[in-house]
Order: structure tokens, then C-alpha cells, then sequence
């Protein structure tokens, strides 16, 4: 839009499309209506690539059919729309030249195509200096955060961040828009119980009984979960779990504060899915994309996600969003409920009905439809009266027949909008007034993307569960929560199973013989997580044995996996007992992302409850200074290891192994640390950082149990040499692994074994 004098030109681009005609239009009428009488001039452009005629005569049909609120008189309706009407003109936008023409009437007055026409507003329709320009975009934004980078850098290119105005149309829904003002008006309750300590899980969720027919093109490409999840429903999450910044109305506060929240957020992993998709699905696929009869689609049209958070305020709360088509009601909704901390002694008959400790406890901002049919905020009256701006939410008087969540809406507070709007009209208003809050800036685009799209990654093939559809899928798509993975609770039953299912392969940890020695292999989620299992049973028979249990593990990025594992899903580790060492270090700060303790804290240490004087990182950093001799850090390690491990033999060492045959920080042909007595040694490495400390080769010898694991194709050259050579440690220092009273296990994946 351009202004100048008070005037504000409207482009609207897609003026005759589906959207266009279902929201749009009526949106940007409101607005008309709002703002007629504030002293500013408008006219309203529509554009498309249809041409003049046929498009003049689409777009006024959609015009003709406009309404005004209900609380409009009729005849002042009348006026508006005719006036509205005379103000609208219609351009065909196919031709540079095209928008050349657009933008001189101006000023004497799909998805893909994103970039094109950015490139044609910004070269023929900037407005004057002195004039905003404010562009809306609608999704979608991109297809994963790759695709979203690539887009964001080509619209950088053509406007200034204040100028791109990206719709989630969510934002624009009333009870979704007021979830932050509400926290922020109630603060003085919620403060006490918004938190790990009194919420038991949070559930964002959008159902739908439609189904993707006559969609099919654009739903093969995208899918449930970057139609609705990786948008609607997470932005609905994140202003129920972000710090609440000091003035909710500051768009940039509110945009760190989301951005911080999904920091703090675990990455998401296959496990953390539950994926289906409606049984007419494909056959709708293959008739409106002319698919051979064989054509097997990989699309979910539904998902349950869990979602996880690692800040103090939230750690271990479950987080679920869930969407599908062809299901049983059209509702959506967030929902907060507390755990509830109450015994009542008095029998229920007695009890007073909606105050009753007992009755669960619970905050529902429902966006719409469903048994309520309207926007609404519900807040249990067992928790508190909220408090509500009266001059735009209404306290409903209840209707006792309707329940929602099992409980008679009697028993909470339930408000509704004062005048209910459509998500476009607000949105529109949001947009002339400038409120950037409302909507979805680059930097949070790309946030939410990268949470994303390695659960998008993962899922690209995964086995859907299928579904009849409608009330007939009964309890097919319940799914529970078992140690923070999600799982569908009823088997499939064999009639839904698909015959041209693609199954994953089969293939458990196999066991055979690598180097003389025991080798596992598998797939790499079923290899690291027998690998972790391996590592517990290690633990709780050294604890039985001894009392305590010592642990020295590598760096590097393959043990990542590893240590989120044994964090999310071994609960009865005996960390409390377990003694924490490295096996090698580089000499960079142990805050530097490089280090491998950094990665090591990162990924288990601050997820797990090891005593703080049981964890050893090697001193690296002595008097301001990396890896000096003279500092003998190497001597300090080694008298704590003497001083602390029985016989300095560790029960169990991790290790890995790099393309070159290094392990540990011992490299080929390197001066010391592969021969002499059992001790820590600094080294050089071929490759950045070049300093490092490490156990040497005797030492690591001395543990009971020594682990080797080796993940990916890169490693599968390296590992089939080593399985050739006999004890050549001064070539390749991994062949000198050789505990001289214990054993070693090799873990390999298929990719590294196999190649």
C-alpha cells in the first residue's frame, strides 16, 4: 500500500482466487468500513493473471456478494458497499509492462511465483519517498528451512523487513490473538502455576472432517505437518510456553522471547511422531495427478507430535499438537491443564459443583467451531475468576446441556469476543496499523523451519497408519506418550493394512565378529539405542560390583545421538553413582563449541542427575592459558584418574574411530601416546583445533570394557582396512585397542559396515 496525503492504495494479488474470494475481499471491506470515516482516502486494486474482461466480470461477482456486520444499519450498508464498489478496479498482471501501468493508475490516484512478482513491485511499484509500502505474503513460505532460506534471501533482495508482512492467519484468529494479552492481564495467577511444577500437559490441535479432495497437488508436496503443524499450531505454542516478555505489545521483545523458546526446545526425532492418512487418500492422488494404479503415497494427512522442552520452566511437561483431515468434528483448540493436587474427603454428590478441587483443572483457548461454534477463552472455576478486557471478550451466560472436555460448561468461566471477526478482517487491520506482532518475521520463519524439517527429514518415508475416516475411526488414531516418545495405542488392524505398504526393513542389531572381537550392528536408531542399553547394564553391574561406576567418553559428532539417548529414555541409569571422564580433549575453552565437554554438557550432562563432583573434564585451560607443558595439566588429569579409578582402569571406554584411523586424540604416526606407561598425553591433530589431550593408547588398554562406535558411509573405507590389518597402532592407532584383561565391543551401522 502506498499513502501519501492520507490516501492508501490496496494491491491485491490473486484477486479472483480461492482465497481471495472466501476471506480476502470481505477482510479488506471491513476494513473500509472501519477506517471511512478517519479522514484517509482508499482505492483497491485486484490482480491476476486472467485477463480484463473475464477477470473484471469474477472479481465484481465476489464484490457484489460482500455483508457487512450484523450491527451495520442496512441502508448505511448499502451506501458503503456501492462506494466500495466504485473504488475497486481490476488489472491484469502478467507483463512487466502490466505492473509499469498498475503503478502509474496508482499514483495519479501462487507460492512459487513469490519471487517474480517481488522483483516487479520493487522495480515498477514503489511508492514515493515518504510513502510506506507494506507487503502481504501468504504461505507457504518454503518446503523446508533450505527452501525458506532461498526464499527469504530473494525477497531480502526486493523489500526491507518492515516492509514483508507474512500472514499465518492463526494469528488473526481472536482466541489464538489473545492468548499473550491474557497471560499478561493475569500474571498474578499464573505466575504461581505456569510451570513443570503444576501443568501436566499442554495440547494444541486443529481437527478437521474435510479432506484434502481437489487439493491434492498441493497437499502431495506439503502434507499435514507443514500445512497446519509447522505453523498454525506451533505459533499457538509458543505464545503459551515463551517468557513473557515485560510489554507483550512490543513486536521485536515478543519476537526474542519466541525466538529464545525455541532454543530451548529438544530437537525432534522419528519416535517423536505419530503419522496416519485417510484410506480414500491415495486412490484421490491418482485420479487427480493421473498416478499409475501402483502409485503408494508417503503423505500424511495426519499427525501427532510430541514436543519437549529443556528450560526450567517446562522441562519434562509434554507438549502434544495434533491435526488431521477426515476425522470425526472441526474444532480448534489450546488447552492447558494443571495436574491436579486435591483430595477431596466429602462424597461427590455433596461437593460444590464447579469449585470442587477435584474437577480437573484447566485453560482452553478455543479458536472456533466445534461444540461451541464460536472463538472462546474457558478457565476452570476451580482456579480462578481471569481477568478479561470488557470492552472486547463477554462473559457467556451457560448453556447446561453442552460439555466440553467431559465437564459441563458450567463449570468454567467462558468468555467470548464482544463482536466476533473473521482471522482476515483482524489481520488486514493489523496490517494498516502497522502491528508486525502479528505476524511471521524471517528470523522466526527460519526458527520454526529448522525445528522442523530434521523430523521431516526423518518421517519422508515412514510406514502411515491408515484410517477410514470420520466418526468410523473410532480409537485408530489414539496415541499415548511412553518415555518421551509417542506411539498409537491400538496394533493396526490387518483389514487398514495396506498390501503395496513399503515396510521398513526388518533388520534388528545383528551380532558377529569384527577384528576377533564381538561386533553389533543395525540401522543406526536401533544401534544407538542397544549401544545405550549396553552402556546402562554396564553400569548397574559396576555399581553392584564396586559401588560405583567410571565412564570416559569421546567427542565428535557421532556420540551426539548417543548421549540424547541415554537422556530421554534411561530413567534408571545409576548417574548418581557414575563418575564422568573424557578421553580426549581439545585445547579450546570448555565453553567453546568446539570442546568436546561443551557438546558433552549440551547433549546429557545438564539432561541428567550426575553429582557435580563426579564429572572431569580435562584441564585444558590452566592460568589463562591452552595446553602449555609447563602448566602439566596432562600430570593433574592423570593423578586424579590414579587417585579416583581403581587401578586406573576404567570400566567402560567410549571410543570412535576417524576416516584416518585415528581414536581418541591418537593420530597416525604420532610422537607420543601410542607406547610407554598409562597416562594422558598432549598431541597434535592434522586438523583444526591442532592442540589436544587425550588418554594414550596404554591407558585406555587397562579399562574392563572398551566400546567402539562408527557411524555413516564416510567410514566405511577405514573400517574395511582395519578389518584387514593385525596390531599396527604407529599406522593406524585404532588397530592398538586391545584391553589387556578386558573387552572390546565394535558398533557399527550398515552404512559403515556394509558401505
Amino acid at each position: 500500500a502506498a499513502a501519501s496525503q492520507g490516501h492508501i492504495s490496496v494491491v491485491l494479488l490473486g484477486a479472483t482466487g480461492d482465497l481471495a474470494k472466501k476471506y480476502l475481499w470481505q477482510g479488506l471491506f471491513q476494513l473500509y468500513i472501519d477506517q471511512v470515516n478517519n479522514g484517509h482516502s482508499f482505492t483497491f486494486h485486484g490482480a491476476a493473471l486472467t485477463a480484463l474482461e473475464p477477470g473484471q466480470r469474477l472479481m465484481f461477482d465476489v464484490l457484489k456478494k460482500l455483508t457487512c456486520p450484523s450491527d451495520e444499519a442496512p441502508n448505511r450498508c448499502a451506501v458503503l458497499k456501492d462506494q466500495f464498489l466504485k473504488l475497486s478496479q481490476y488489472h491484469q498482471l502478467k507483463t512487466a509492462e502490466n505492473y509499469t501501468t498498475l503503478n502509474r493508475e496508482i499514483e495519479t490516484l501462487p507460492p512459487f511465483a513469490y519471487t517474480e512478482i517481488a522483483r516487479h513491485i520493487n522495480s515498477s511499484c514503489r511508492p514515493a519517498p515518504g510513502a510506506w509500502l507494506r507487503v502481504v505474503l501468504e504461505k507457504p513460505f518454503g518446503h523446508d528451512l533450505q527452501s525458506a532460506q532461498q526464499l527469504a534471501a530473494e525477497l531480502t533482495s526486493f523489500f526491507r523487513e518492515e516492509e514483508m508482512y507474512r500472514v499465518d492467519h492463526y494469528l488473526g484468529k481472536q482466541a489464538l490473538a489473545h492468548i499473550l494479552p491474557f497471560r499478561d492481564q493475569n500474571r498474578r495467577f499464573l505466575d504461581p502455576i505456569w510451570n513443570r511444577h503444576h501443568v501436566e500437559r499442554v495440547e494444541v490441535v486443529l481437527k478437521e472432517t474435510v479432506d484434502a479432495k481437489g487439493r491434492t497437488t498441493f497437499y502431495e508436496q506439503y502434507g499435514v505437518i507443514r500445512d497446519v503443524l509447522q505453523n498454525h499450531l506451533t505459533e499457538a505454542l509458543m505464545f503459551l510456553i515463551m517468557e513473557l516478555p515485560a510489554n507483550v505489545s512490543r513486536a521485536e521483545e515478543v519476537l526474542q522471547h519466541k525466538l529464545h523458546t525455541f532454543q530451548s526446545l529438544w530437537g525432534l526425532e522419528k519416535s517423536s511422531a505419530v503419522l496416519g492418512q485417510y484410506q480414500a487418500y491415495a486412490s484421490q492422488v491418482r485420479e487427480e495427478q493421473q498416478e499409475a494404479q501402483d502409485y503408494v503415497s508417503t503423505t500424511p494427512t495426519f499427525a501427532g507430535v510430541l514436543i519437549r522442552s529443556a528450560s526450567p520452566r517446562w522441562e519434562g511437561v509434554p507438549f502434544l499438537l495434533t491435526s488431521g483431515k477426515a476425522l470425526d468434528e472441526r474444532v480448534g483448540y489450546a488447552r492447558v491443564l494443571f495436574k491436579n493436587r486435591a483430595y477431596c474427603t466429602q462424597s461427590e454428590s455433596l461437593r460444590d459443583a464447579g469449585h470442587s478441587q477435584c474437577k480437573p483443572k484447566q485453560i482452553i483457548f478455543y479458536f472456533g467451531h466445534g461444540a461451541l461454534n464460536m472463538p472462546a477463552v474457558l478457565v476452570s472455576r476451580n482456579l480462578f475468576r481471569p481477568v478479561m478486557p470488557k470492552d472486547s471478550w463477554t462473559e457467556e451466560v451457560a448453556q447446561s446441556d453442552l460439555r466440553i472436555f467431559g465437564q459441563p460448561l458450567s463449570d468454567y468461566y467462558v468468555y467470548s469476543p464482544v463482536k466476533e471477526r473473521d482471522a482476515y478482517s483482524v489481520l488486514i487491520s493489523n496490517i494498516y496499523h502497522g502491528r508486525k506482532d502479528f505476524f511471521i518475521t524471517t528470523e522466526n520463519l527460519l526458527a520454526s523451519w529448522g525445528f522442523w524439517t530434521p523430523l521431516l527429514d526423518s518421517i519422508s518415508h515412514q510406514p502411515l497408519r491408515l484410517y477410514p475416516g470420520g466418526v468410523d475411526n473410532q480409537r485408530l488414531l489414539d496415541f499415548e506418550m511412553v518415555s518421551g516418545e509417542v506411539a498409537f495405542t491400538l496394533a493396526e488392524p490387518a483389514e487398514l493394512m495396506n498390501p503395496n505398504r513399503q515396510m521398513p526393513s526388518d533388520y534388528k542389531a545383528i551380532q558377529s565378529k569384527y577384528r576377533q572381537s564381538l561386533l553389533v550392528s543395525a540401522w543406526p536408531e536401533d544401534l544407538i539405542s542397544q549401544l545405550a542399553a549396553d552402556i546402562e547394564k554396564a553400569a548397574v553391574r559396576s555399581v553392584a560390583h564396586s559401588g560405583q561406576f567410571h565412564l570416559a567418553l569421546s567427542g565428535g559428532s557421532s556420540p551426539v545421538i548417543l548421549f540424547q539417548r541415554l537422556a530421554r529414555h534411561h530413567f534408571a541409569f545409576p548417574w548418581k553413582h557414575t563418575h564422568i571422564w573424557l578421553v580426549d580433549e581439545r585445547c579450546v575453552p570448555l565453553t567453546d563449541t568446539e570442546s568436546n565437554f561443551f557438546s558433552l554438557h549440551n547433549h546429557l550432562l545438564q539432561n541428567v542427575r550426575v553429582p557435580y563432583f563426579n564429572i572431569h573434564p580435562m584441564p585444558v585451560h590452566m592460568n589463562q592459558r591452552l595446553c602449555v607443558e609447563e602448566d602439566r595439566g596432562t600430570e593433574l588429569y592423570a593423578k586424579d584418574i590414579v587417585a579416583l579409578v581403581a587401578n586406573a582402569s576404567f570400566d567402560l571406554v567410549l571410543l570412535g574411530v576417524g576416516t584416518d584411523g585415528h581414536t581418541a586424540s591418537l593420530f597416525p604416526h604420532s610422537e607420543n601416546g601410542l607406547e610407554g606407561a598409562p597416562t594422558v598425553v598432549l598431541t597434535e591433530s592434522p586438523v583444526k583445533p591442532h592442540q589436544r589431550m587425550s588418554l594414550n593408547l596404554p591407558l585406555i588398554n587397562k579399562a574392563k570394557e572398551v566400546f567402539v562406535l562408527v557411524l555413516g558411509k564416510g567410514k566405511h573405507n577405514i573400517t574395511t582396512l582395519i578389518s584387514r590389518v593385525g596390531h599396527e597402532p604407529k599406522k593406524w592407532p585404532i588397530s592398538g585397542v586391545n584391553p589387556s584383561s578386558g573387552q572390546v565391543v565394535w558398533y557399527m551401522d550398515y552404512e559403515a559396515l556394509l558401505g
